[in-house]
């Protein structure tokens, strides 16, 4: 299966549930999704279309705090981004380390370094931080103007 019909089969069951799409190249899509989505969407790719959660990634940014989930269509190369924006003010999604058992210290990381709470997680306990920073500072959050 090409990797245009793997994103149009996609974008078929997701439409309005996709905020946006950007194709880097044949092999690297990006595609940005409502935060409430994240479980269905996920599950989708790993039971129905055979991708592999990889890793996600977390920054903060003006439109908020962003996710970016990395799944991988190994048999066809392509990397697949699934992309959300949270909320500024009460960053929170769900946890997706009761699909992939995977997510779950990079989902303990992001709420540590972002105070993104992932909701349903089984252990949101710190990881890295013991005693380095004080409770509520989160170090990579930033001051916008």
């Amino acid at each position: 299966m090409s990797t245009k019909t793997i994103i149009e089969e996609f974008k078929k069951k997701y439409g309005t549930e996709i905020l946006g799409e950007a194709v880097k190249n044949e092999k690297r899509v990006i595609i940005t999704i409502k935060p409430e989505s994240i479980l269905n969407v996920a599950d989708y790719l790993y039971k129905t279309a055979g991708f592999r959660f990889i890793i996600a990634s977390a920054l903060h940014t003006k439109k908020g705090f962003e996710i970016h989930y990395h799944f991988s269509k190994d048999d066809t190369g392509l990397i697949l981004n699934v992309h959300v924006i949270l909320d500024k003010e009460k960053p929170q999604i769900e946890s997706l380390s009761n699909m992939f058992n995977a997510s779950n210290w990079i989902e303990r990381e992001m709420h540590e370094l972002f105070g993104i709470n992932f909701l349903n997680h089984p252990n949101q306990e710190k990881l890295i931080s013991e005693g380095n920073w004080a409770e509520g500072v989160y170090p990579y959050r930033k001051e916008f103007k």
